[in-house]
């Protein structure tokens, strides 16, 4: 699954991002580009999108929506 992100300008945003999504149940992986404001997620289940939008956005980063 992907999702655009908006608001990540360094590695720490990227870090970040990843940190919060990876304590999401069922995501096992998390690939964050702040070139490509884009966030490649790989679960062992289906991850409802209202979950990931919440955990990005209380992180303090904007969901864009998944793209594909």
């Amino acid at each position: 699954m992907k999702v655009k992100v908006n608001g990540m300008m360094c590695e720490h945003c990227e870090a970040r991002v990843k940190k919060v999504l990876e304590a999401v149940d069922g995501i096992e992986d998390v690939v964050a580009s702040r070139e490509e404001n884009m966030v490649t997620i790989t679960a062992s289940r289906a991850i409802d999108d209202a979950t990931i939008k919440a955990a990005i956005e209380e992180a303090g980063y904007g969901f864009a929506g998944v793209v594909g």
